[in-house]
């Protein structure tokens, strides 16, 4: 069953960022620009599964927007570029589950919204593919039994492949969830992070290299 984000920021390039990285990591959105528009899709739709919202929005802002989210059991992620201490009270008091400063690294809002997905059991805690098992919250892979080590950076883009299994994903999706920016002509980055992968868990023949694209984790349904 895929998982919907709901993202509500008015800044069209934030919006954009986040949305992509998500659905980069293998979650769906449904995104919105200000804060009335939003309110009225609520009354059509509201299987959502987290809401990234953002304070400040034309419309509604985030915080009359909260009850109505709240109202359908959807969990909230806070996003102001204000860091005064009222505002993270305010929101929190009120019912949100976490609140983030912006700028911020688009990893730390994906590991954010695991936790909220775990709390509300809609996290695959471990995934198996072959003799490779990935324990997501401890960020543990084992193959055949014994443990792999894989960097950090390595783990996110093995699970950015996992989670877009059977998918493919070009270079500059995996660049900018994972690095939070564009690297024009350091596509050789991904591919470094890919061939340690390949190596360590005998996946040349599971990660399959699309040629003038990127690459795509193929398994059997």
């Amino acid at each position: 069953m895929k998982i919907t984000i709901l993202v509500i920021e008015d800044e069209e390039a934030i919006n954009d960022v986040i949305s992509m990285s998500l659905r980069a990591t293998g979650y769906e959105t449904v995104s919105f620009l200000d804060g009335d528009d939003a309110s009225v899709s609520l009354e059509n739709r509201h299987d959502y599964d987290c809401a990234v919202v953002d304070v400040m929005l034309p419309g509604k802002d985030g915080f009359e927007l909260l009850p109505e989210l709240l109202k359908y059991e959807i969990p909230v992620i806070f996003l102001t570029a204000k860091g005064e201490l009222q505002n993270k009270v305010k929101g929190l008091t009120k019912g949100a589950e976490d609140y983030m400063v912006k700028p911020f690294e688009m990893l730390e809002l994906l590991i954010r919204i695991d936790k909220i997905l775990k709390r509300r059991g809609s996290f695959q805690e471990k995934i198996t593919i072959y003799d490779v098992v990935i324990d997501r919250e401890k960020r543990v892979v084992t193959k055949g039994g014994q443990e792999v080590y894989l960097k950090p950076m390595e783990f996110d883009c093995l699970m950015m492949l996992v989670r877009n299994k059977n998918r493919a994903l070009t270079r500059s999706q995996l660049l900018g969830a994972l690095w939070g920016i564009e690297f024009e002509g350091e596509t050789r980055t991904v591919d470094a992070h890919i061939g340690r992968i390949r190596k360590k868990l005998g996946f040349e023949n599971v990660i399959k290299t699309i040629p003038r694209i990127g690459y795509r984790l193929e398994v059997e349904e």
